[in-house]
């Protein structure tokens, strides 16, 4: 059997893949088992946050498997600590908790809520408030929070204590907090799954005034727009908003599984012994890798994500086959006239790997994926939107 045959026979038939076995590649460029050659518009959704084999990530990660690849949380670590150190440093955040992927830093996020409102106001206060078309994740729990209902149909009962309420309504917001068991609010800068939407800045700066005034906990979901994602360390931070957890994920580790919740001095004790923990959360090489992305994050690297962006808004716009650019940074979402999967084969069969998100065409490509790649790749998309 190939590799297509023995998927299909073995592998939970959960994802509708595309023909093609990526079998190598090198920054933004990867191979497929026939020899092809694409430029890579996805990024592993947002993970491979320099590209496919990175030099420093490798080197990084070698260098830590070499010494130990992996140790209970009985035990400490240096590059846990070094990273949980470079996270504060970098947002002003006090404390971080490790764990494996983005649903489970959105899992520790619920949980930091619903204590810290249970024990400085009521355990009745633990009602989550998150907006309609957010996402996640897919366990119960952040499934639950998830603002999409077509999510939930199969898996009932859900998981109790979230509310979902449209983006800019605070008069609903305002009604729920007045029952006094609101604990926190989840939102995304960003929109990535519900179709690449960002934040109105008028409702994130009424939002992060609101929490304050009420006293009760704003949470932002980084999963997708951290990490340099949008040309900010931190989405939250193109808003100025003053998050009390932020939860982040798939960038982070550059292509390891690793999560992360920051926790805000408000915060940063509600966990105690027993209350939260994680077999591989914080493993040395994930962390290792962590730590090579992080510290290559700089104010020079941010700014070419934002001069790269802007590139691409400016190949974008109004052009033919194309109705609207959304998102921010290197998140970028295209809403074409033809269906946005009819797009994504064209590009795919001319060289180009592009995503969806919802109805629009989604582009996660590497932070530092060459300008003239980049425009190739943008050449190609925009012959396919148009012809």
């Amino acid at each position: 059997m190939n590799t297509f045959e023995r998927d299909q026979q073995y592998i939970a038939h959960t994802y509708k893949r595309f023909p093609v076995e990526i079998v190598s590649g090198k920054g933004s460029l990867v191979q497929d088992r026939d020899g092809k050659e694409y430029i890579d518009m996805g990024s592993g959704i947002a993970v491979t946050s320099f590209g496919v084999a990175d030099e420093d990530w490798i080197r990084a990660v070698e260098e830590q498997i070499h010494k130990v690849q992996h140790m209970s949380n009985l035990y400490y670590t240096e590059p846990c600590a070094l990273l949980a150190e470079a996270l504060c440093s970098r947002t002003g955040m006090s404390r971080v908790f490790f764990s494996n992927s983005g649903a489970e830093a959105n899992e520790c996020a619920i949980k930091v809520a619903r204590k810290w409102a249970a024990e400085t106001k009521s355990p009745a206060c633990s009602t989550i408030v998150t907006l309609e078309n957010s996402f996640h994740g897919r366990t119960l729990t952040t499934l639950s929070a998830t603002g999409q209902a077509h999510y939930h149909e199969l898996f009932q009962p859900l998981t109790p204590g979230f509310a979902h309420i449209a983006a800019g309504d605070m008069d609903t917001l305002k009604a729920l907090c007045g029952s006094g068991t609101v604990a926190a609010i989840l939102i995304e800068c960003v929109q990535g799954e519900g179709g690449v939407i960002p934040l109105d800045p008028e409702f994130a700066k009424a939002l992060d005034d609101f929490t304050r005034e009420q006293n009760i906990l704003l949470m932002v979901d980084e999963v997708q727009t951290g990490n340099g994602r949008t040309g900010a360390l931190y989405a939250y931070m193109h808003y100025g908003l003053h998050p009390d957890v932020v939860s982040t994920a798939k960038g982070l580790a550059g292509g390891l599984p690793l999560g992360a919740t920051l926790l805000s001095e408000k915060v940063k004790d509600v966990l105690s012994y027993g209350d939260h923990g994680s077999t591989f959360g914080g493993n040395p090489v994930a962390a290792a890798a962590a730590l090579s992305v992080v510290n290559r994050l700089t104010d020079d690297l941010l700014q070419a994500v934002s001069a790269k962006a802007a590139m691409l808004r400016n190949l974008f716009g109004g052009a033919p086959g194309i109705e609207t650019v959304t998102g921010l940074g290197l998140m970028m979402g295209l809403k074409t006239v033809k269906p946005a999967a009819e797009v994504v084969a064209a590009c795919m069969e001319k060289g180009v790997l592009c995503l969806t998100a919802k109805d629009k065409v989604r582009l996660l490509p590497a932070l530092n994926i060459p300008d003239e790649l980049l425009k190739k790749a943008a050449d190609i998309i925009l012959a396919c939107c148009a012809g």
